[in-house]
């Protein structure tokens, strides 16, 4: 069981929402939203794949990943 919990956490990746998108245009807004992020500071753990380091590569002035 340990070995699938450590295998599980290499997948995952740590999201921190730190600065708002007041003021951001629509497309980095639905980014922010499709992230599952709603307030600042909340820190969301996903799944580490291509196309969400995608959605992080383009607001990388609005999140942080946190490890």
């Amino acid at each position: 069981m340990a070995t699938t919990k450590r295998r599980k956490a290499a997948r995952s990746i740590k999201v921190e929402y730190y600065k708002s998108v007041i003021g951001a245009p629509e497309a980095l807004k639905r980014v922010v939203k499709g992230l599952g992020l709603r307030r600042l500071n909340a820190v969301r753990e996903l799944k580490d794949t291509p196309s969400l380091r995608g959605m992080i590569a383009k607001v990388p002035h609005l999140v942080r990943v946190v490890e």
